[in-house]
């Protein structure tokens, strides 16, 4: 790795209070790769050798049974995936897939347990980040489980209104497929609920959404920020 990469990689919260000894020591190992689209960086069942961190790019970590697949999450820079797997020692439960061109660093899987060992700041990190993940899982869990289709379509709407800073109009980060994927819907009943989501003031032109009625949107969705808000 250049030095140059550090800076982005120290400033995560998994690696902030880290010691500067074992911070370098885990950087030693390391290393940084380019990737185009649509390339492969994780199986699903193969033994977690490394901790990715993304610094550019999006990353879509899915999941495969029977033929079926489905877009679990997606990634952006900067942050780490996935974890848990590297934490247990453990066969991946998911797989990632660039979905743009992205760099990624690879952490030797070995190096961060024996990080988490030595340093007592960074294992609190890592349980800390743990647990983010866990009530992220919680928080899409009841969205799917609570809400119907349509619900869900206009709350995914509205976070990402206030990740792109509360536009009237935003672009989607990625197709109309792979977004009825994540919100557990059929490519078809995703274009009826966007049909349906007019009689609320949602225009759609391709990928661009246009919000003409924001409180009108916000009384059908009823946004719950034990559910909607990803960052708590």
């Amino acid at each position: 790795m250049r030095p140059d990469d550090f800076p982005e990689i120290r400033a995560l919260p998994l690696f902030r209070d880290m010691a500067e000894e074992g911070f370098h020591a885990l950087m030693r190992g390391a290393y940084v790769q380019n990737f185009p689209p649509q390339v492969d960086l994780i199986r699903e069942g193969e033994p977690s050798d490394f901790l990715h961190v993304l610094l550019d790019g999006l990353v879509e970590l899915f999941a495969t049974w029977n033929g079926r697949e489905t877009l679990l999450a997606t990634t952006r820079p900067v942050t780490t995936f996935i974890l848990a797997a590297t934490i247990r020692d453990a066969p991946y439960l998911m797989a990632a897939r660039t979905m743009t061109r992205a760099r990624v660093v690879l952490i030797p899987s070995e190096d961060v347990r024996a990080a988490f060992d030595a340093d007592p700041a960074f294992a609190r990190a890592i349980v800390a980040d743990l647990a983010q993940s866990y009530r992220s899982v919680v928080k899409n869990t009841k969205d799917l489980k609570l809400r119907s289709s349509l619900e869900r379509l206009a709350n995914y709407l509205l976070r990402e209104q206030r990740r792109a800073g509360a536009a009237p109009a935003f672009d989607l980060p990625f197709d109309k497929r792979r977004l009825a994927s994540l919100l557990g819907m059929t490519p078809e009943n995703l274009s009826r609920a966007f049909k349906s989501l007019q009689a609320y003031g949602v225009a759609t032109d391709g990928g661009r959404i246009a919000i003409g009625d924001q409180a009108d949107l916000e009384r059908f969705a009823k946004p719950n920020p034990l559910i909607d808000d990803r960052s708590t």
